[in-house]
Formats: structure tokens, C-alpha cells, sequence
């Protein structure tokens, strides 16, 4: 049936194999990977509509308001990558959810980049299409953080190698280093691909044709170079980042088992519909498999010992050290295996199949936007979230009322519940700083002098005992203050929602003409936000 159609195609098939035929012509797989953009920027649009952008993505904002060659949570790419993009764009929900999204297009471009390595025509719209019906590149892409910029480094990483490893160029070989050590100040997990890197080119018959070039060496030069500057940092900071990172190893060998464990199933389950798929396109052919492995070219042998690697590598690190394992972490890796197996099959595939699968992908991107998105708006503004992010702009925009209200002066500096504190800092119009160093995220501290001088404000949902007691300790110590409380309520287009109360410590700047009470009189205001 698929030959017959490919040979007859129906009428409705027509458009999408004149798309198909131009794959090679270059303007195809831009298109594809462009419609994927805006249709997922349109479902976050949509989705979380009164919903407030996730505290990640408000992280990585925060992070880039001040460059730095590194960050005392995180390496400093994903604050890189936002300060940038809010240099360009305005700030607001749809700038970040399209940065997201524009960051899982450029990683789908990127891996075309490795698929045209070894295919031509259909096959890489295939090898994007099977992509693109896994979680990686919308529902993982949204939540842009240190995980999701890895998306687009390391298939970028991965085909500067494959370039270099094969022609041996100085310039290849530079961009393999200046790529990797990108990964790597994205998130120290890039230490697997680079680690799988260099046993792939060990394990490879042309080992020695590599290692006796120049081009592996000036590879790690230039990766160091390029590193150096988040190096001394670390030096001259204590390498908190990587005290971060170490606090996820704290399990033992029954919990390591079971994190590996659910490592591999998570994996397995985000690429399962992918999987099905590509049995139905395969059918009968599947038992050539055998063969098509012992065939494999050079370059997908290759591919195959970094695929390995990426998976082999944290699994074992999880068993030695007893670290945390989320399946995750490695989803940025998926596109080895999709590109492995479509790519190494030595039969022809239908361009039949390549049809009927964009007509699924793309069927179930308009549901989740015509069905799926509308309901989830409707239920989380009922029902909320866990971090509370339908309330972050209302929140911020009546403690910034409230201040000038009290002060007269904008709201310089924030702190408090950390996912409060960085909305704050975005949707209050006076877009304070967050005052709590990085370094000191989790301590819950006393602000410092100079802080509290100019003039701070702390703000927690109520129930939040961590940081109601925190509050309640500042408040002892901070010497003027002013405590209130509100309501703030969701909306969604104009339909009111859940309700929830936060409860906001104000402490003016020294020297205002504010009325602040002591802690020996506190105050307190209830409210209802807007009223």
C-alpha cells in the first residue's frame, strides 16, 4: 500500500509531498521546525494564560540580570541565553515562553545538522518528526532552565565532532572545543557527552588517524580556553556550583538502583510513541535490523559509541557516588538514538509513512492547542498550582502598590519565598533586584545592612512555614518594619479563579518619610488585592 500510494498519491497527500521535495532544496525542514515554534509557543500562550511563567524560566532571567562568568547555583549559560533575549524582546509571559520554544527549534535544527551527515530527502523530516513526538522539545523546553538549554549544545557539540573526527580540520576541531565547553557551562551533566566524546574516538577503528592529527588537540586547547574564564571563577568563589551540584549525591546503593532504574524507564517512556511509530513504519523490516547494525557507516558507529556513553556514564556515576538520576536530565540526548535508527537503516523508507507521521505530529499539536491548552488554562485557574504561579504577577504588582504606597520610592530589592521573590522581580513594574545572594539561596539569612538601608521588601504565601518563621525572625531583627497581608485572587479572561493570601514584611528605606512600626507594635493589614 505505501508503494502503491507513493506511486498515486491521493489528493489531500499532494501538498506534503511537494513540501517533502523540498527537504533538499532548503527551505523544507525551516519550515517544519518553524511551524513546530509557533504552534508550542501558542499552546504555552494559551496554557498558561493567567498561569505566570514557571520559576525556572524567572531563575534564569534573575541570573542574567547580572553577567557573571559563573553562578553560585547554576553554571551560567540559561542567564546567558535570557539576558540576552530580553535585550531584544520586551518582558513579558509570550517573550519567554517564544525563547523557549525558539531554543528547542534551534536544537531540532541542530540535529538536522547530524542527520544530513548520513541521509538526504524525507529521512531527516522523519528524523525530526519522531523528535517532535516526544516531551523533550515542548513540554521539557518550556521549563527553560540549566537542563533545557542543553537541548541545543549538545546536538550542536555532537556534529562539530562528527565534522572534526572526519576531516581533521583546524576549524572543525576549534568549534568542538568552543561547542563542548558551551554544554558545559550549561550543566556539568555535559561532562558525559564530552566524556563519551573521547571514547567514541578511542573505541573508533580510525583512533589513531585522529590522535596522531592535530585536530583532538587543539580541540582541548580550546575548550579550556574558552572554559578558563568560568574556571577562575570557580576559583575565586569556592566552587559553590559544583557544592550544588554534590548535593544530589546522598543516596546509597538501594536508592542509586532504583534511581537507575527510573532513569532508564523514563527514557524508554518518553520515547515510547516515537517507538510504536517507527514499528508500524518498519513492520517485517525490522528483522534486517541484524544486518543494517553490522552495516553501519563509519559516522553512525561513531554515534552509536556517544549514545552508548551518554547512557552508560551517569548510570554508572549514579551507582559509584549515590546521586540523584531524573530521566530528565538526559532527555537533550534522545536525538542519538532517533538518528540512529532511522538513519541506519539501509532500506528505503516510503515517503508514504513520512506523510501520514507529519499528519500526526501535526494533528496532535493543533489538539493540544484548540483542546488541550484551553482546558489546562480553565482547571489551573480553578485549581491552581503548587508553586502558586497563577498569583505571581497580582502578588508583585500590590506589594509594589503597597510600597510606594508606604514609601513614596520604587521597590529596590525583594526577597522571600524564592519563587515569589523572582516573580516579583519580573511582574512588578518596578522590577527589583533579588536581594538574597545565590550563595546564600537556602540559608534564609538576615538581609544585609546596606540592603535593608535602601529599603526591602519579603514576601511568602501564607501556609509556608519555612518562611513564615524566617519572616517572623527579620522581623525581630530588622527594627522597623511594616507587616501586612492580602488576598490575591486568579483570573483568567475575566473569569475569577482560586484565591490565595500572601503576606508581605516592608522595611523602608532608612531616612523616609514612611510611618514603619516596630517589632514591639507589629502591624497588620488585611486585604483583598485590587479592592
Amino acid at each position: 500500500m505505501a508503494e502503491r500510494s507513493d506511486r498515486a498519491p491521493a489528493q489531500w497527500r499532494r501538498p506534503f509531498l511537494n513540501w517533502l521535495d523540498g527537504v533538499e532544496a532548503g527551505w523544507a525542514v525551516p519550515l517544519l521546525i518553524a511551524c513546530f515554534v509557533a504552534i508550542w509557543t501558542l499552546y504555552l500562550v494559551v496554557a498558561y494564560a493567567g498561569g505566570g511563567l514557571h520559576p525556572d524560566t524567572l531563575e534564569a532571567w534573575t541570573l542574567g540580570r547580572h553577567f557573571a562568568w559563573g553562578y553560585h547555583k547554576h553554571p551560567p549559560l540559561m542567564g546567558w541565553v535570557a539576558a540576552a533575549w530580553t535585550f531584544v524582546f520586551p518582558l513579558s509571559d509570550w517573550s519567554l515562553q517564544l525563547m523557549a520554544m525558539t531554543n528547542a527549534g534551534l536544537a531540532l535544527f541542530f540535529v538536522d545538522l547530524v542527520a544530513r551527515q548520513f541521509v538526504t530527502g524525507h529521512k531527516r523530516v522523519l528524523v525530526l518528526l519522531l523528535l517532535m513526538l516526544t516531551p523533550a522539545y515542548q513540554f521539557h523546553a518550556q521549563r527553560f532552565n540549566a537542563n533545557a538549554v542543553l537541548l541545543a549544545t549538545w546536538p550542536l557539540a555532537t556534529w562539530c565532532f562528527l565534522r572534526a573526527f572526519e576531516t581533521r580540520a583546524a576549524s572543525w576541531a576549534i568549534a568542538v572545543g568552543c561547542t563542548t565547553a558551551l554544554a558545559m557551562v550549561g550543566k556539568y551533566y555535559s561532562i558525559f557527552l564530552v566524556t563519551s566524546l573521547a571514547i567514541a574516538a578511542l573505541a573508533h577503528p580510525a583512533r589513531r588517524a585522529y590522535f596522531s592529527s592535530a585536530s583532538p588537540w587543539i580541540s582541548v586547547a580550546t575548550g579550556l580556553a574558552v572554559l578558563s574564564p568560568h574556571v577562575w571563577w570557580l576559583a575565586t568563589t569556592g566552587a559553590s556550583t559544583f557544592t550544588y551540584a554534590l548535593a544530589h549525591a546522598n543516596g546509597n546503593t538501594a536508592s542509586s538502583i532504583g534511581e537507575a532504574r527510573n532513569f532508564l524507564l523514563g527514557l524508554a517512556a518518553a520515547m515510547s510513541v516515537s517507538a510504536v511509530l517507527w514499528v508500524l513504519i518498519a513492520g517485517t523490516r525490522l528483522k534486517q535490523f541484524p544486518a543494517d547494525f553490522a552495516a553501519m557507516s563509519s559516522g553512525l558507529r561513531l554515534l552509536l559509541y556517544i549514545a552508548i556513553g551518554t547512557i552508560v556514564l551517569p548510570v554508572l556515576t549514579s551507582l559509584v557516588m549515590g546521586t540523584d538520576l531524573p530521566s530528565l536530565w538526559a532527555l537533550q540526548g534522545l536525538f542519538l538514538f532517533v538518528v540512529l535508527i532511522v538513519c541506519g537503516t539501509r532500506y528505503p523508507i516510503e515517503r508514504f509513512y513520512t506523510v501520514n507521521v507529519t499528519v500526526i505530529t501535526a494533528g496532535a499539536a493543533l489538539a493540544a492547542v484548540l483542546v488541550a491548552a484551553p482546558i489546562h488554562a480553565v482547571y489551573r485557574n480553578n485549581h491552581g498550582y503548587e508553586e502558586g504561579r497563577n498569583f505571581y504577577a497580582q502578588a508583585a504588582n500590590e506589594l509594589t502598590r503597597e510600597w510606594r504606597e508606604l514609601t513614596g520610592e520604587p521597590l529596590s530589592a525583594v526577597s522571600g519565598d524564592d519563587a515569589l521573590a523572582f516573580a516579583t522581580a519580573f511582574y512588578s513594574p518596578d522590577h527589583p533586584n533579588y536581594a538574597r545572594p545565590f550563595e546564600y539561596q537556602y540559608s534564609w539569612g538576615l538581609p544585609r545592612k546596606a540592603t535593608l538601608d535602601r529599603g526591602w521588601a519579603a514576601l511568602c504565601f501564607r501556609g509556608q512555614d519555612y518562611c513564615g518563621r524566617w519572616m517572623e525572625w527579620v522581623s525581630s531583627r530588622a527594627g522597623h518594619f511594616v507587616r501586612r497581608e492580602f488576598t490575591v485572587q486568579a483570573s483568567l479572561w475575566g473569569r475569577p479563579g482560586l484565591t490565595r493570601e500572601v503576606v508581605v514584611l516592608m522595611v523602608p528605606p532608612r531616612g523616609s518619610d514612611a510611618a514603619p512600626e516596630s517589632a514591639a507594635d507589629d502591624f497588620s493589614a488585611s486585604r483583598r488585592a485590587g479592592e
